[in-house]
């Protein structure tokens, strides 16, 4: 598996494509917590993420499997543009709008992989999670998947642009705006992270 992990995206999806399951196994493995937590970040149910999460897996390795895949050397925008595309199907079939609300029985952060921390260390991470979290929870939708999209899953400005369906300007904006508001929010409620 150490292998695998050296070569790039392009040649994992070669291997997988010539039979070498492992290939597909580390392909995933590099990628998954960014493309979990974006979608968690989106559709806010821990349950529902995992299942787009399976859905998003499914048609990755529809397409490498068939041929179909194009996109040489961009695996993760690609993948993410899957992942945001079914969110937004999700969102079409239910006819709703994603609620802006924060939930304590769920932690975002549970699927990223921290050092070992001592156990005040532990809390003190968690609490300052939180309340980034509900903090986001709070910024208009716009701003709120731009901030995901570039923090959370590393996307560029122009892989955010072309995902979102806006300009490159539009979404430096909604950039802009969703920091300012966040700042805005830590000061009202004297927050230090």
């Amino acid at each position: 598996m150490n292998l695998l992990r050296k070569e790039t995206d392009h040649e994992l999806i070669q291997d997988f494509q010539d039979g070498d399951l492992r290939a597909l196994e580390a392909l995933v493995l590099r990628h998954k917590d960014k493309m979990y937590t974006s979608i968690l970040f989106l559709v806010k149910d821990k349950y529902l993420a995992e299942d787009i999460f399976q859905d998003v897996l499914i048609k990755i390795i529809d397409t490498i499997r068939s041929g179909r895949y194009t996109e040489e050397g961009k695996f993760l925008p690609w993948a993410m543009r899957i992942a945001h595309n079914l969110c937004v199907d999700h969102f079409r079939k239910v006819k709703r709008t994603p609620a802006i609300k924060t939930s304590d029985d769920r932690d975002i952060f549970e699927v990223i992989n921290f050092t070992e921390d001592g156990a005040d260390q532990k809390m003190m991470k968690r609490q300052s999670h939180d309340r980034v979290r509900q903090m986001l929870d709070l910024l208009p939708d716009d701003q709120r998947e731009v901030i995901i999209l570039r923090h959370y899953a590393d996307m560029s400005f122009k892989e955010i642009a072309s995902l979102t369906n806006c300009s490159i300007n539009t979404a430096l904006g909604r950039m802009r705006y969703g920091l300012i508001n966040l700042r805005k929010m830590m000061m009202q409620k004297k927050i230090a992270l």
